[in-house]
Order: C-alpha cells, then structure tokens, then sequence
C-alpha cells in the first residue's frame, strides 16, 4: 500500500443513533434480517483515541482504578474506562482493526482508548459506533488508503449497522443494514437540530433475542416490504410531514411483550405530557422528540419515578 502518513494519533467522536423508522421485513436465508430504517446520529456519544507506533504514556484523563484493558494480541491493544467493555474480538473496535489491517496492509501497533458514553444494550449503536470510529481513525493515520466505497463495504463487515456512521447524518438503511442511503437534503433537515430526549431503564435487552423472539411470531411480527417502502415514500413526498409521523418500530412488539415496564412509562408519557415516545432498535433505550416547551425536569423525575434512580436520562439532538 502507498501514501501511508506520518499522523500518527486520533481523536474520533463516535455518535450514538436512534432508529426513528424501523420495519423488520422479513428473515433471509443467511439468517439475517432484511428492514427499512431511517437512522439519525446525535450529538451526543462515546469519544475514541486512537495511537499508532509505541505505546504512549498514560495521559491521567482515565483514572488507572478505572481502566479496563486488554492486550489482544498482533500490536493491537485496548482500554476503556468501564469495565464491562469487552476487549476481545467480540468488541467491535478490535474487529475493525483486524480487518482494517487485512484490507490495507497496514502493520503499525496501536492502541485504543474509549471514554464510553453510551450504554450498552441500549439499541443507540454504541459498539458499532465505535467500530466505525475505529475504522475512520485508521483511515486517517495510515494515509486514507480505502476508497469512500472500500471503507463502507470494510464498515458492513464489521458489523451489520456500522456503514451508517460513515455518513454523520440521516440515512436510510435496508437489506440487513449494510445499504445506506443518506436521506434527501429535505427530508433531512426536518431532522436535523430536533431536540430529543434518551432515556433507559437499568437493563438492556439483547438485539439476536429480540429478532428471534420476532421470527418466532412470523409472519405476524413482519413489516411487508412494499407497506414500509410506502410509508417512507408517503413522508418523503410531505414536506410539511413532522418526524414524528414517520415514527414506528415494530421490535416494540417483543420487547414490550416481555419487558412491560416499557409500554408501561411510554404509555405514561404520552396521557401525561403529550410526548410520542419510541423504542430504539432493539432496545431497551427508548426516546421522544422534544417541544421547546416541554418540561424536561419533570419527565425525567416521571421517568425515574417508573423505572428507579438508575434509569438513564439525556437531552440531546439529532446531528
């Protein structure tokens, strides 16, 4: 490989998403899913150093009591300062930095550290994220050797969602995610600045259950292809159409059958403050856009009031 550089470190933010349309399709012989998606990052997320050649001394920005790390082999090494972050090939930064070295050749050894932001289990992206956080790092220190297209194929095989967050703005996804379609300029910003509200309960919710639990129900629990092309057709064509008629995600359907805890506090949310709260992906972190006027403190004291103090909570925005 040619053009190698000589930038030898990175600071790479990685967004959380939420999924604002999500209409599972239908299994495919490989035993993926097919879905239509609209996808939004937002503004808020984790944050990935990245140092290539001999390892640097500690910066102190993570307290050493705090770190966890593993040594992965093959001068690839990984930090994060939660310790239920895995640091095997399970995590998708170390699968992308494999990857990334067999597609370029690069050798040089480096080493990751994540500030994690977003939790796991959450249906927010976050693994993926950061895999593509990794991606985009490496791109950058081996002297960008990947075509836009080489790196969004290197992206898909990393994981099934992670080519959307190569393009840091409203997309469409389809096939098992690795189709990304950015959204029309129009359509994305009535997106684009819309205030949400991230909110989760103290337990995640596995994405491979979740679709078992959907293919279990099949056909019943599938969106028809042609009724969810149409409906993102339908709000394409109404510029006047807000966001939150696009909403729908029909993973609601196990994970509201199991969790009731969800469909209960949504329920809550729409009779008391009028919002239009969703799940996100899978799960089991859910969101509502926000009016300007909405009285955020007290949603969040109803939310922590349903689910317990540790529930997670944040304003952000779509990106």
């Amino acid at each position: 490989m040619s053009g190698f550089a000589a930038v030898n470190s990175a600071v790479v933010f990685a967004p959380a998403k939420i999924n604002l349309f999500l209409a599972v399709t239908g299994r495919r012989t490989d035993g993926f899913h097919d879905l239509v998606s609209v996808v939004a990052p937002l503004a808020w997320g984790d944050t990935l150093w990245i140092d290539s050649g001999e390892r640097r001394a500690e910066s102190g920005e993570i307290e050493p009591n705090a770190a966890a790390e593993a040594v992965t082999g093959g001068g690839i090494t990984l930090e994060c300062d939660e310790a239920c972050v895995p640091g095997d090939e399970t995590n998708l930064i170390v699968k992308a930095a494999r990857l990334f070295r067999e597609a370029t050749g690069w050798r040089e050894p480096v080493h990751f550290r994540l500030e994690k932001r977003i939790p796991l289990g959450a249906g927010l992206g976050g693994g993926s994220s950061d895999g593509t956080a990794a991606l985009r790092g490496l791109d950058l220190l081996a002297g960008h050797p990947l075509a836009p297209a080489a790196l969004a194929e290197l992206a898909a095989r990393v994981g099934s969602d992670c080519a959307l967050f190569l393009h840091g703005a409203p997309v469409v996804m389809r096939g098992r995610g690795e189709r990304v379609a950015a959204l029309p300029a129009a359509a994305a910003a009535r997106l684009r600045g819309r205030r949400v509200l991230v909110f989760k309960p103290d337990f995640g919710i596995g994405t491979p259950w979740a679709y078992q639990r959907l293919a279990a129900e099949a056909p019943a629990g599938y969106v028809p292809a042609a009724e969810a092309e149409a409906r993102l057709a339908a709000w394409l064509a109404d510029p006047s159409a807000p966001a939150e008629q696009l909403l729908g995600n029909n993973l609601e359907r196990p994970a509201f059958a199991k969790f009731i805890a969800l469909p209960a506090l949504l329920g809550e949310l729409r009779n008391r403050f009028a919002l239009a709260p969703q799940l996100s992906g899978s799960g089991s972190a859910c969101f509502a856009f926000l009016p300007d006027n909405a009285p955020v403190p007290e949603i969040a004291a109803a939310i922590r009031a349903a689910w317990g103090e540790a529930a997670f909570v944040l304003p952000t925005a779509i990106s």
